[in-house]
């Protein structure tokens, strides 16, 4: 059995998306020490029904009981502090307690990881809408757990989105903000703070010497200053610094033909080991145009490991028995070579 340090805890996410099913799903396929389930007992129970799974469920009091957990059991904590009644929630539809419930498993994980009974976090979808409904103050996983990894009056850890799959990696520099404010925040600062996140997390995959693709801002990667000046003015500055540190980072270059060089495909190897991108949709569009299937989250810059899969809620078939888990099986898989030796 893998000893604590080992461990990772996957949450439930919102229970009235695919989050349940595929976590239970996964981790059947998996079937593998160290892993446990965070939820809702009796929603992770229904989730294995219309999966077509017939499991025992093993209900922990605590993590660090998992140990003991005979083999072929699902291992399930229900952390104190959960709604009542989150089992009623009618799947496929935005409901606060859902979002309440999702919310108090990531940080209920968080807090096991703090004190040693677990080394990471796999996470399943939840609703950002849920979320905001129940009350919490976080747009999504990525800032939640910054702020959870944060100790009272200390400042936040610098944290980024990479997104990954076999063929092509990127990490955002701004994250879940609306795109005009995207822009306003672009800094050389936060460029350069970027790239050495990307650069410091590669290495600790395994790259020697990663090499960073930076795309640009405008068309054209502004063209001189034509189509615009955030190019010449923040971004270049930032990549003549991270590459006075020694970080293999060149660019900007235009955001519309980098991925391409990037992938890494059969025929196909890619020029670049990540694409660092300036906002949301335009690093995370060429990864899930790719497929989803495969694809993988991963919180950069977190004093421990987080991974999710590439997907959402899913509401439109949520308890169908139709959710796929391999994006939860590839982020398993990363989170576990990203584990410390």
């Amino acid at each position: 059995m893998s000893a604590p340090t080992r461990t990772l805890l996957i949450t439930m996410g919102d229970a009235c998306g695919i989050g349940p099913e595929i976590a239970v799903a996964a981790w059947a396929a998996e079937q593998r020490a160290g892993l446990c389930l965070v939820g809702d007992v009796g929603v992770l129970r229904r989730a294995m029904a219309q999966m077509g799974l017939q499991l025992p469920v093993a209900q922990l009091e605590s993590v660090d009981q998992l140990a003991s957990v005979p083999p072929h059991c699902l291992p399930v904590w229900q952390p104190p502090g959960l709604p009542n009644d989150v089992l009623h929630c009618e799947q496929g539809r935005i409901d606060a307690r859902a979002g309440a419930a999702a919310a108090a498993c990531i940080e209920a994980a968080v807090r096991e990881i703090q004190v040693g009974h677990a080394a990471g976090l796999v996470t399943a979808p939840l609703h950002k809408e849920a979320l905001h409904a129940a009350g919490v103050d976080h747009p999504g996983h990525t800032e939640m757990l910054q702020a959870l990894a944060t100790p009272p009056g200390a400042v936040p850890p610098p944290v980024r989105m990479m997104l990954a799959n076999p063929e092509l990696r990127t990490v955002l520099v701004t994250i879940h903000v609306s795109l005009r404010r995207a822009i306003d925040m672009l800094s050389t600062e936060l460029v350069l703070e970027t790239l050495r996140i990307s650069d410091a997390a590669l290495r600790r995959f395994g790259i020697h010497a990663p090499r960073i693709a930076v795309a640009g801002l405008n068309p054209h990667a502004g063209e001189g200053g034509l189509f615009g000046d955030e190019e010449l003015r923040i971004i270049a500055p930032a990549i003549q610094q991270a590459q006075a540190g020694g970080i293999l980072a060149s660019g900007p270059y235009a955001p519309d033909t980098v991925f391409m060089r990037a992938r890494d495909a059969a025929g196909h190897p890619g020029e670049f080991d990540v694409v660092v991108a300036m906002t949301h949709d335009h690093g995370l569009i060429p990864v899930k145009y790719l497929g989803v299937e495969e694809g993988v989250n991963v919180t950069l810059g977190l004093p421990f490991v987080r991974t999710s899969p590439d997907h959402g809620t899913a509401f439109d078939i949520a308890g169908t028995g139709r959710a796929d888990p391999a994006s939860m099986r590839a982020a398993i898989s990363m989170a576990r070579r990203l584990l410390p030796r």
